[in-house]
């Protein structure tokens, strides 16, 4: 037989997510909206270069009270990149303003304009709409191909996960205040492919199960496959989440919140492979039988 019974717990499992999702709609009411980076809000970059080591908290504070930006240290070297939603339209030497904010904290130790970048709301729409039209073409040939190559019930399983972490992760975000960036984007894509390649070898643990184990209920097969596969998903996601938590850890403020969200990416890609998408598939293999 099989030493767990995974789907015992599927019921409380969907609970627990919508309880998670639930919150971080709230949140996004609440709070108005995700925090948006200029990616998807238009405005102004810049990387700025100490000579010593700078109080990142003060200038934080500063550049917040006077501008409502952000403030990220940069990893193993003494420099900061600055964003505001401002640009070079709208206010007339937005650098050389932004320079004299942040020279405010400390004349010992002022700082050198690296590098300046400035994203107009034009293109942060365009960059928001393309992303979004990416991940639903993403989903629609996911769906295709597992209904080609398994069955329309493993397809349905697979989305409904994908789309399950994907609100999970934004919940989270919302929940904890975190700044939605393209850098977020791409690592919230990141452990959503993750996420699919480990509901795609559970399915074929499944398919293969269905096959060989044919006086067996489905109910048992799933759960024969998940057993099978347990030692498999807890290796592979233990491997992948060390480095990502090691850079959560030690990594700085403009990486923090990459890492951040592979991490959720992988527990709850992890997680929703076991109790969201075979429970999901099970549903709607029984509803074409």
């Amino acid at each position: 037989m099989y030493k767990y019974n995974f789907l015992k717990y599927s019921v409380p499992s969907v609970l627990f997510t919508l309880v998670i999702i639930g919150a971080g709609v709230a949140s996004y009411f609440v709070k108005g909206g995700f925090r948006y980076s200029v990616d998807f809000t238009g405005g102004t970059e810049i990387r700025v270069q100490f000579d010593k080591p700078e109080n990142i908290e003060a200038v934080k504070k500063v550049i917040h009270e006077e501008w409502q930006g952000s403030v990220y240290s940069v990893v193993g070297a003494p420099e900061i990149i600055v964003r505001v939603q401002e640009t070079p339209e709208k206010v007339s030497d937005l650098d050389k303003k932004l320079m004299a904010s942040i020279n405010s904290v400390s004349e010992e130790n002022p700082g050198t304009l690296l590098q300046v970048n400035s994203i107009s709301r034009t293109i942060s729409d365009n960059l928001s709409s393309t992303w979004l039209k990416a991940f639903i073409l993403a989903l629609v040939l996911l769906a295709l191909y597992l209904s080609i190559s398994f069955k329309f019930a493993f397809a349905i399983g697979a989305v409904i996960a994908l789309a399950h972490d994907a609100l999970i992760v934004l919940a989270c975000f919302a929940i904890l205040d975190k700044e939605i960036s393209i850098d977020f984007i791409g690592a919230l894509m990141v452990a959503l492919g993750y996420s699919i390649h480990d509901s795609i070898i559970v399915f074929s643990r499944i398919r293969h199960n269905m096959k060989v184990l044919k006086g067996k209920s489905l109910y048992d097969i799933v759960n024969i496959s998940l057993n099978e596969r347990l030692r498999r998903t807890i290796l592979t996601s233990s491997a992948t989440a060390l480095p990502v938590l090691s850079l959560f850890i030690f990594g700085g403020d403009s990486v923090r919140d990459l890492a951040l969200a592979l991490l959720l990416g992988i527990a709850f890609g992890t997680f929703s492979s076991i109790y969201i998408a075979s429970p999901i598939m099970m549903f709607f293999m029984k509803k074409d039988k």
